[in-house]
């Protein structure tokens, strides 16, 4: 059946009982034996007959004075001196005037009863036609509100749908942001497990390089990144909370609607003719209701109009985490990088530092090996020195032992005395010399030592930087993962 009309409102009421049919006890007095009405006083009150009726009929003899009448009829008959009673006899004049009179009640009764009839059918088919004219107003009242209930059942289930879509993105999308948040535990381990290494370094390596900076500052912003995405995660949490809160809403109208419509539409659809239509007494004084017209559509827009605007803040909130995650994946893989030139760079600082003290060191050990040998060819010129300066000393203690005038400062005493001394000073400059050499040993050894000291810590830092940090900062995820794909 078609549904028509466009207001949203009915007046219900019950026809009232006509009051103009007699109450079936009233009636069934029609029903008396005829005789006992006769016997009745003259009064006449009989409910099934008006009072013009008893008036007419209370010019008629009952049964007892035509008794009376006949007996004394019989009695002036029969006894002369009763003769006078007969002046108590009707005239023809009022025989025929009480005919009369009965004539003109009878058609006036009759006259009455043919208008009454006549009105009564009329009020009938009035009334007939009013009750069918308020019920089809009723039924249409009812088809205008199945539409109103239809379009807004129609509202709400485009409005539910878009709610559970909505949902359903944002709850990927906290899902992707919870996996992203876990990822970023990986590199704030790997960043700060360099930085614990780093801090192995020995002696004049444990230096605050560029390295140590980035990592620092990578730590700073993955802490960072983290604690924005812990944020974001709690409003995620609390904008899925508000639409479900919604959608809830939203269900609940909606079960009503659909509750309302199977109602109005069994009202809509029952005839006169209908199975399970009964009398409820005093059911048009009674009124449920708690919501008008207005406040009835009012409350089903306000839902959609909440629901709507819970849906817009969470399409915004799911931009500003998309946006968030590929930020944040930026600035970690940016910093990533950043440290990762800087550890390549500290690494080639490092080897080159390590080959040029490997050069020195080679050459240290040359040097050092060199100085020994000269330390020992000036060892064994000391020694060559002896058994000359022994010939020429002993030579002068020889000659000091001529006699007399023989102890001449000859030229072989000045030669000899000239070459002693010489001799002493060559020795003298050899142990300087030799002094020296030694001296340039230790000093030689103290580099190498020095050297190879510094060879160490390099190797130290080159394994650190290059096969403790480097190889772990392989493990760093990647930017889909870093976004919360998995």
């Amino acid at each position: 059946m078609e549904l028509i009309g466009s207001t949203q409102t009915a007046t219900y009421a019950r026809p009232k009982t006509s009051g103009f049919l007699p109450a079936i006890s009233t009636m069934a007095s029609s029903y008396r034996n005829p005789q006992s009405v006769l016997t009745m006083n003259q009064n006449n009150n009989l409910p099934w007959r008006t009072n013009s009726y008893y008036r007419v009929g209370s010019a008629v003899p009952s049964l007892s004075l035509i008794q009376r009448e006949g007996l004394d009829r019989a009695k002036t008959m029969f006894y002369p001196s009763n003769r006078t009673a007969l002046s108590t006899r009707y005239l023809p004049e009022d025989w025929f005037k009480s005919n009369q009179s009965n004539y003109r009640e009878s058609e006036s009764s009759r006259n009455s009863a043919e208008r009454l009839r006549r009105d009564t059918i009329r009020l009938i088919q009035d009334k007939d036609q009013l009750t069918r004219q308020m019920q089809e107003t009723t039924s249409k009242n009812l088809g205008e509100r199945l539409n109103d209930i239809v379009f807004w059942r129609s509202e709400l289930n485009h409005e539910v749908d878009n709610m559970v879509s909505e949902i359903g993105a944002m709850t990927e999308v906290k899902r992707r942001l919870e996996r992203a948040l876990g990822e970023t535990e990986g590199p704030l381990q790997v960043a700060q497990e360099c930085l614990y290494h780093r801090e192995k370094r020995m002696s004049i390596d444990l230096v605050h390089d560029h390295v140590e900076k980035d990592l620092i500052k990578e730590v700073e912003v993955i802490k960072s990144c983290q604690e924005r995405k812990r944020r974001h995660l709690e409003r995620a949490m609390a904008q899925l909370a508000s639409n479900r809160a919604a959608q809830h809403e939203l269900e609940r109208d909606l079960s009503d609607k659909v509750a309302a419509q199977r109602i109005d539409d069994r009202c809509h659809t029952l005839r006169n003719t209908s199975d399970g239509i009964s009398y409820y007494r005093g059911i048009d004084r009674v009124d449920p209701s708690i919501s008008l017209p207005d406040s009835w559509s009012k409350f089903t827009d306000d839902n959609i109009l909440r629901s709507q605007s819970e849906r817009v803040a969470s399409h915004k909130l799911r931009d500003e985490i998309e946006i968030l995650l590929n930020t944040t994946s930026n600035q970690m893989w940016n910093q990533f990088n950043n440290v990762n030139v800087a550890f390549t760079n500290r690494i080639s600082e490092t080897s080159d530092a390590k080959n040029n003290l490997q050069t020195h060191l080679a050459k240290t050990l040359q040097e050092i090996f060199q100085t020994e040998m000269l330390i020992e060819t000036l060892k064994k010129a000391i020694r060559d020195k002896e058994n000359p300066l022994k010939v020429a000393q002993t030579r002068l203690e020889e000659r000091a032992r001529r006699p007399n005038v023989e102890l001449c400062r000859d030229n072989p005493h000045h030669r000899l005395v000239g070459e002693v001394r010489e001799i002493e000073d060559t020795i003298h400059q050899l142990r300087e010399r030799l002094q020296e050499a030694e001296n340039t040993l230790q000093t030689l050894v103290k580099t190498k030592v020095a050297l190879e000291h510094d060879l160490s810590i390099k190797a130290n830092s080159l394994f650190l930087d290059q096969e403790k940090c480097m190889s772990m900062r392989k493990t760093f995820p990647s930017s889909p993962r870093l976004v919360g794909y998995t």
